[in-house]
């Protein structure tokens, strides 16, 4: 049976840091309309296609389901991804139905990717924006959100195991500190450093692993933090996946 639990642990802790987790990718783009250009881009009439070659010869649009959608008005467009593809292009339309496909530009695997769209009577030329300024995650209603829910179950998991260990409810207090260190070391860093989310939630676990023991050191052992961590961590990612592809949906 205990063989089976580790199994069955393994499984989950590898399948959730392969996970995209918050905070999602972005390509943001700016259009830049000519003095020439007499007719805008109709609002919401801007399509993303994904392509894994340079040449586009396949092309996926970007989906919109959970989290991942593109928001457009005649000057901006914002899509979020789970993943994005190497390569992409645009296809819009004017206002007088004409539609216009960009150029193949590439889509690094930065947090978010700024572009500058020039518009022009028949065409869009798409660039990559000079001095490209990442945003502060702290600025963004999304991370608070996602703290706040990662919070919550984590807590609620610790609790779980505590009531079932014997152990004492103080270990709450560091476990609610670990979990705001982390996301801010995650997010305020690592994200623009490193693309692969397994390396977020391997550091997350064993920095969580090594705060909670700090703290409670007289309360807990090595061990125990690091299967509380584990078993917390697990439960916020698939459960806060779940919950947060379904928020999105409304």
């Amino acid at each position: 049976m205990k063989k089976i639990l580790l199994f069955t642990t393994f499984l989950f802790c590898f399948f959730m840091a392969w996970a995209e987790v918050s905070p999602l990718p972005e390509a943001q783009f700016t259009f830049l309309y000519p003095s020439q250009t007499s007719h805008l881009l109709k609002d919401s009439a801007t399509e993303l296609l994904l392509c894994k070659d340079r040449l586009c010869l396949e092309q996926t649009p970007l989906g919109s389901y959970g989290s991942q959608r593109m928001n457009c008005n005649e000057q901006t467009c914002t899509a979020v991804a789970y993943d994005f593809a190497p390569f992409a292009r645009l296809v819009s339309t004017f206002e007088d139905g004409t539609s216009v496909s960009s150029n193949v530009f590439s889509i690094d695997e930065d947090l978010i990717n700024q572009f500058n769209v020039y518009v022009g009577p028949q065409s869009l030329y798409i660039v990559p924006a000079e001095n490209q300024v990442q945003e502060p995650l702290w600025k963004r209603p999304q991370a608070w959100g996602a703290l706040s829910l990662i919070l919550i179950l984590e807590l609620l998991c610790a609790t779980a195991w505590i009531w079932y260990t014997k152990k004492r409810f103080t270990i709450l207090y560091g476990v609610a500190i670990a979990n705001v260190l982390t996301a801010a070391l995650t997010w305020g860093i690592l994200v623009h450093y490193v693309a692969q989310s397994a390396i977020w939630w391997i550091a997350c676990v064993a920095l969580e692993t090594l705060l909670v023991r700090f703290i409670n050191y007289k309360d807990i052992s090595l061990k125990d933090s690091a299967t509380l961590c584990i078993m917390t961590n697990v439960t916020s990612y698939t459960l806060g996946m779940i919950i947060s592809f379904m928020w999105a949906q409304l």
